[in-house]
Order: C-alpha cells, then sequence, then structure tokens
C-alpha cells in the first residue's frame, strides 16, 4: 500500500471540502432533474424536516496516528449511499452490509468501513429528495470519503437507465478506480452476479472528478449502479420497514462478492 504523507491527507481534505463547481452546459446525468442544487439547499428548505422527510446515518471508526513519524494508518474504505431509503430503495441496506453491518443491526464479521449514507422517508415522492453525486456537499460526507484510500457508492438504476432490456438483473460498475473496478467485476463474475463495465454507459459511469465517490485521498473511488430487478431480488419484503429483516441470498451474494473484492 502506498505510503501517504500527512501533507497530502490534508490537501485531499481541503480540496474535498471546497463544493464542486460545475460548468455551464456540462452539469453530470440527472442533476437537471434535480430539484434541489446540493444537500446544503435541501436542507436550508423549511419545508424539509430531518428525521420526518429526510435523515442522514454514518458510522466513523477510531483511528488515530500520535507519531511524528511517516504513517500509513488513514482510513481504508468508505462506503456511501447518497440516494438511500425510498430514493433508490435497498441502497441503504447494502450500504451497511457492505460496510460489515446486518442492515438490522450488528456487525456481520469480518473487516468495518466507514459509512455515509442520505435516505429518503417521505410516503411518496422521495425522488424530490435526489442530489446528483458531483453537486453532494454534506460535510460529513465529504469528510467521511476524502479522510480515505478508496470509497464504493451504492447507487439504484432503471433497466432503461442503464441501456439494458427490462427485467435485466445487473450491477454497472463505473467510478474512476480501475483497479477496484477490475477487482469487482472478477468477484462479481465469480460469484455469477451478472455486471457490466459501466464506462459504455455516459450517465452511470461515475467518472466525474467531482463525484463524491472519486473524492478520495487518491481521487478515485467506486459506483455501483444496481438494477431495479436486481435490487428486488435481494428482499423478501420490499419496503423500508420489511427490507432490512428480510434479505435473501442474492442481497448476500452481491454483498460478499463486494467486499472480497475490497479485500482483495
Amino acid at each position: 500500500m502506498t505510503k501517504l504523507s500527512r501533507r497530502s491527507m490534508l490537501a485531499a481534505v481541503s480540496a474535498a471540502a471546497i463544493p464542486p463547481v460545475v460548468a455551464a452546459g456540462a452539469r453530470p446525468a440527472l442533476a437537471a432533474d434535480d430539484v434541489y442544487p446540493s444537500n446544503t439547499a435541501l436542507y436550508a428548505d423549511p419545508a424539509r424536516t430531518e428525521g420526518v422527510h429526510y435523515a442522514r446515518r454514518f458510522r466513523r471508526h477510531a483511528a488515530f496516528d500520535d507519531s511524528d513519524a511517516p504513517g500509513d494508518s488513514f482510513p481504508d474504505t468508505a462506503v456511501i449511499a447518497l440516494h438511500g431509503g425510498g430514493i433508490e430503495p435497498g441502497t441503504s441496506e447494502l450500504c451497511l452490509a457492505v460496510a460489515g453491518y446486518h442492515p438490522a443491526g450488528g456487525a456481520t464479521g469480518g473487516p468495518v468501513h466507514d459509512y455515509w449514507m442520505f435516505e429518503g422517508l417521505l410516503s411518496a415522492g422521495n425522488g424530490d429528495l435526489h442530489v446528483t453525486s458531483s453537486h453532494c456537499d454534506d460535510p460529513v460526507a465529504l469528510a467521511t470519503v476524502a479522510g480515505s484510500r478508496r470509497a464504493v457508492s451504492l447507487h439504484g438504476c432503471s433497466t432503461d437507465a442503464a441501456g439494458l432490456p427490462s427485467g435485466t438483473a445487473a450491477v454497472l460498475v463505473g467510478g474512476r478506480d480501475t483497479t477496484l473496478k477490475t477487482a469487482l467485476l472478477r468477484a462479481y463474475a465469480a460469484a455469477g452476479v451478472p455486471a457490466i463495465d459501466a464506462a459504455g454507459v455516459p450517465d452511470l459511469n461515475g467518472d466525474d472528478p467531482a463525484n463524491i465517490v472519486n473524492r478520495t485521498l487518491r481521487g478515485a473511488g467506486a459506483q455501483l449502479e444496481l438494477t431495479t430487478p436486481l435490487r428486488t431480488q435481494m428482499f423478501g419484503v420490499n419496503t423500508r420497514a420489511g427490507r432490512k429483516s428480510s434479505t435473501l441470498p442474492p442481497f448476500w451474494t452481491f454483498t460478499d462478492a463486494t467486499r472480497q473484492a475490497l479485500a482483495a
């Protein structure tokens, strides 16, 4: 593992703390459809109340470096779900499981990772709470990703958006971390999870440097876009209340393959 100096880490964190500037005409996919241009704008809306309309959950594990010698003690992986709850159903539960925690509570065994998620709690219309990945400016999310060597972001997409036939269960693997992408694609192939390199799907390839998943210490992460049919296969009761306690074998097959790639 390449060692990272404190100066490099602080520079990366400083860069991540500045909301990305997106040139006119170059807005990422789906941004034009968003009601809110950023998380900050959403949080400032008096019509939205945290804990009623939306929620944020995160866990950052204790770490320290009190030596003046060069160190390599930075967190390895951050797992994030920007559109959890009812926005892109199933991604909250996947975020927890990939981070090493059962959606119903408690660690599952093995390594645990820092995580952050934003969840829509509305009974309907959760899409209004969608903030595109390159516009995410939540300070805890930015700090969690910026302080990690790499990151994995869980998303949901329709088969239409992925350019796939209706009913196709698959995950599109994108992001700027080509090494991690390769490991994920291999792990999914070995586990029998249908996986596609998202490089050929511009709207979902996750390669924008401003995408929060790419704002790690190394400037790269992996974005996982799971089609609706794949996520539907993962739960016996596909509701916000029911998903956490009704995970099915496909859920754990996907989770285990993802964690194996992270451990490689």
